[in-house]
């Protein structure tokens, strides 16, 4: 089937009743199953089992990654074998979609998981009963998807943004419901290909897994180069490089997330482990400004760099586009059409589910901000039209890019608690997060509702998914977090869980409150000397639309990322660049898996390494312990 969309001369002259019109003609399903228990259950399912993939990669890096793509392939694949067994038939294209989005809306419920929670348990020493984090989160959630509806009228149907990630997986959708199929079968194998291998890999890498199933001679190394320490030890400046987290990984999961960036991201990353890692830890620690080697140890120098190189280089971007703020602000004060009957009336989200939600469970979050976290009510209360002026912004950022600038608008928040209440880290924590979690959600809803309005769905449907995979997430993610750590607090920021985001928060909240005079005078240096590059970098992207190799917010990352984990991304970018050069013949199996595949066998790989690697961590914690 084809999708229909209008032309761009139609976007900018035809008023937003005659799109709502044309859409309810030639474009909307309501006949066609959607939203219904079995799409509900399969999203539900996938979105938790997927969501450990964000968990895994959140925890080595701080980022999440979409799962939207890869539960559409699994869904269609699923259903596709129930139907030759004759044992179900298979999914509509709006079934699909439907299931997509409570899996990817269940799949981005771990972003506060790996930021503000760890970050304000390292600050205050304590534990965060399970069931206060895992409604924290829903609330925060919730208060997403009321934002976040208001906003669809003019941001999709009106000026049909981009959306570039979900309109992504509204051409996968079309794809895989084509009258054959067989490419959804091939990309299924892929992804399952992708995900057996990784898993695999991570299985043989753990010893007392291969050691309970009595097949210890067959266990990976956990690294390559740990072949080389049986014969000498290599080291810069007398510290062994292994110590420096200077090692290749025989993990593929990190590489396959390298897979998904483009090469700039990429050797930004690489050249920012080489100049961190390389040449001024090991400086550091022979000076005595780290104590001592370890990623733990070189991080608490070095963050303060990544740091200040990815605000700046975050803010400095996010400045310079005044377009998003004159967007964001113009559609606050355009005078409304006259009141006319609203084609769409039977089928949208009525305002008043926002109207009145937005103030009920801003009260809430405001009242459990206080109650948990002590932030005091008028505090709390200051956040709530915050909010609603970074979600416009994240929203229009989003939908032009892509990109939510969620980190820039926490750290706006913290700077602006760090006058409202100088000294509280945790009030400054918990503020960014409630800004930048509800921000991130919406922009992520209006993310799901654009494959559906492309292919036709309910958006009523949408909002009832969106909000089933909000509790799917939740349930899932949050007690195997609280598994992994197991209570213990001092296992955040080490080598099994790096939390890279958790530890930037932290650590602004503490040189805002504290000032800078707390480090020590080479960490001081560093900062400004991060904030410098991290500007000059951005403002070289701006005068060179995007020409200038390095990315500000790259280099600044790897100075918070191990050594290896930065290696390994750049591996698995660079190696499917090489595969789009030199695989000429698109007909041959290796351009159809490396080149017009990249991006499902990439998902397969981190999908499956990651949750076996969080089912081992749970394994060796809970059984063969």
């Amino acid at each position: 089937m084809s999708i229909h969309e209008l032309s761009e001369e139609q976007i900018h002259t035809m008023s937003l009743k005659e799109k709502d019109e044309w859409w309810l003609k030639n474009v909307y399903k309501g006949d066609m199953p959607q939203l219904n228990l079995r799409s509900a259950l399969t999203g539900m399912l996938l979105g938790g089992i997927l969501s450990l993939t964000n968990l895994y990669v959140g925890i080595k890096t701080g980022w999440t990654l979409g799962v939207g793509i890869s539960s559409v392939i699994l869904s269609f694949a699923l259903f596709k074998l129930l139907a030759k067994l004759q044992i179900g038939k298979e999914m509509t294209i709006l079934e699909n979609n439907a299931m997509q989005s409570i899996a990817t809306s269940a799949g981005y419920m771990t972003a506060p998981l790996m930021a503000s929670l760890p970050a304000y348990m390292m600050v205050t020493g304590e534990v965060i009963p399970m069931w206060q984090t895992f409604w924290w989160i829903v609330c925060l959630a919730l208060l997403g998807v009321l934002f976040a509806f208001p906003l669809k009228k003019r941001f999709i149907n009106d000026e049909q943004l981009p959306f570039p990630e979900g309109r992504a997986a509204g051409i996968v959708l079309d794809s895989l419901h084509s009258e054959t199929g067989r490419d959804g079968l091939f990309k299924a194998k892929i992804l399952i290909a992708g995900a057996g291998i990784s898993a695999l890999i991570e299985t043989m890498r753990n010893e007392s897994v291969m050691a309970a199933i009595k097949m210890r001679f067959l266990k990976l190394p956990d690294y390559w180069d740990d072949i080389v320490y049986r014969f000498y030890t290599p080291a810069i400046l007398s510290t062994p490089l292994k110590d420096l987290t200077i090692q290749v990984d025989t993990s593929i999961v990190m590489m396959g997330t390298g897979g998904l960036m483009n090469m700039k991201t990429a050797m930004s990353l690489l050249l920012g482990a080489i100049l961190n890692y390389v040449v001024l830890a090991p400086i550091m620690i022979q000076q005595g400004a780290i104590a001592g080697a370890g990623f733990k140890n070189i991080t608490m120098w070095s963050l303060w760099a990544g740091a200040a190189m990815m605000t700046t280089a975050s803010l400095t971007s996010f400045f310079a586009k005044p377009q998003i703020f004159v967007e964001a602000f113009r559609s606050l004060f355009r005078k409304n059409e006259k009141k006319k009957e609203d084609p769409l009336r039977k089928i949208e989200l009525p305002m008043w589910v926002s109207l009145v939600g937005i103030p009920v469970m801003g009260a809430l979050t405001v009242y459990l901000g206080h109650a948990w976290f002590g932030v005091h009510y008028w505090l709390g209360l200051i956040a709530i039209p915050l909010v609603f002026v970074f979600t416009l912004i994240a929203v229009t950022s989003t939908g032009l890019t892509a990109i939510t600038p969620g980190s820039a608008l926490g750290k706006i928040t913290q700077i602006t608690y760090a006058g409202l209440a100088p000294g509280n880290i945790p009030t400054n924590i918990m503020t960014a997060g409630i800004t930048s979690e509800v921000s991130l959600n919406a922009s992520n809803l209006l993310m799901d509702i654009k494959p559906a309005y492309m292919l036709g769905g309910k958006p009523r449907h949408q909002a009832l998914g969106h909000i089933l995979g909000v509790f799917a997430g939740g349930l899932v993610a949050v007690p195997v977090f609280y598994a992994i750590f197991h209570g213990d607090i001092s296992l955040f920021t080490s080598d099994k869980l790096p939390l890279p985001g958790a530890t930037i928060w932290k650590a602004v909240a503490e040189v805002l409150m504290q000032g800078l005079n707390a480090l020590h005078p080479t960490a001081q240096i560093a900062v400004f000397a991060g904030a410098a590059v991290g500007i000059i970098c951005e403002v070289l992207n701006i005068r060179t639309r995007g020409k200038f190799p390095i990315s500000g917010v790259g280099l600044g990352l790897a100075f918070v990322l191990r050594f290896t984990d930065s290696l390994s991304m750049a591996i698995g970018a660079l190696f499917f660049w090489l595969c789009r050069r030199q695989l000429k013949n698109p007909q041959s199996t290796a351009s159809r898996v490396f080149v017009d595949n990249q991006e499902t066998l990439c998902a397969g790989i981190i999908a499956g390494g990651s949750i076996i690697g969080i089912l081992l961590i749970l394994l060796e914690n809970v059984v063969l312990a």
